[in-house]
């Protein structure tokens, strides 16, 4: 069971009180994925919102011009949110996600947390700002990778 307790350890929370805390934690599952396990392909409809708690994640594109694929970013330090695209319309999985080990994982549903988040507009507004910092983020690790391969 996901707690308010645990939800307060992922900065993707900071800020945010119990209450707000608590329900959210109603909107979470618990998930473990084996190692070698595809936790999504690019492209896929994008369902879910997942915060690490343990293993390591590596988050991949496959380069259509070539057929390698390239690393840009990797998923090992605990609370770390990943997969915003569960959250972003159009709601597509903009890389792929590979358990590099056993992990478990924070499942948000995606859909509902955005409903959630409408109808508390503090709670969204900071939850949005932290997912736009991800966001950003991966864009610029997306970058640095895709410039290493040219």
């Amino acid at each position: 069971m996901i707690t308010p307790e645990i939800l307060s350890q992922a900065r993707l929370f900071d800020g945010l009180t119990e209450e707000q805390l608590a329900t959210i934690a109603d909107l979470c599952e618990e998930v473990t994925c084996q190692e070698g396990e595809v936790l999504f392909w690019e492209g896929d409809q994008a369902e879910w919102l997942y915060i690490l708690l343990e293993g390591e994640i590596t988050i991949y594109v496959q380069l259509s011009s070539r057929p390698e694929r390239v690393t840009v970013s990797v998923i090992k330090q605990p609370y770390q949110t990943f997969a915003w695209s569960g959250v972003v319309a159009p709601y597509r999985y903009t890389a792929s996600a590979l358990c590099e080990t056993e992990c478990r994982l924070i499942a948000l549903d995606g859909q509902a947390f955005m409903k959630m988040l409408e109808q508390e507009p503090v709670t969204g507004f900071v939850v949005i700002r932290r997912i736009a910092e991800v966001i950003a983020s991966r864009l610029r690790n997306t970058r640095v990778a895709l410039l290493k391969t040219l």
